[in-house]
């Protein structure tokens, strides 16, 4: 049993992946797409290739926890994922994540920003990844 993260851009969607035991998060990769059908396709063989069971989805909110346009395209595309993938499918606040992400990569990686560009997605997406699984481990204690 692994979960998926998932943080969703107009562009881009970044991708993290669970351990076995739901612990750690890791950043995948990020999947640059065109349209969701061709994204679709590329989601189910990551999902295949790691025997994933849920998928975690971000959703952006405002900061006064109102919902705005990035959080109505996530929520269009969390019903493309219900009638593509028999798998449970989670929304997750993803409030400042991709600061935290930007935080991270330069406090711990030292890289340049064109670098970050292409990797601070999947990160976000770990992120996003991380606060699910801890809030679901405070769930079951």
């Amino acid at each position: 049993m692994r979960v998926l993260g998932l943080d969703l851009g107009t562009k881009t969607l970044g991708v993290a992946v669970s351990d076995k035991t739901n612990t750690l998060a890791s950043p995948l990769k990020t999947i640059v797409f065109q349209n969701y059908n061709s994204l679709l396709i590329e989601l189910k063989m990551i999902i295949d290739e790691y025997q994933i069971t849920d998928l975690v989805l971000g959703l952006p909110k405002n900061m006064n926890n109102s919902l705005g346009f990035a959080s109505e395209r996530s929520m269009e595309f969390y019903e493309l994922l219900k009638q593509k993938f028999d798998l449970k499918i989670h929304l997750q606040d993803e409030r400042l994540s991709t600061v935290e992400a930007e935080r991270i990569l330069i406090n711990n990686g030292n890289m340049r920003r064109e670098k970050r560009k292409n990797v601070i997605d999947s990160v976000a997406a770990m992120i996003i990844l991380e606060n699910f699984l801890k809030k679901e481990s405070n769930l079951n204690e």
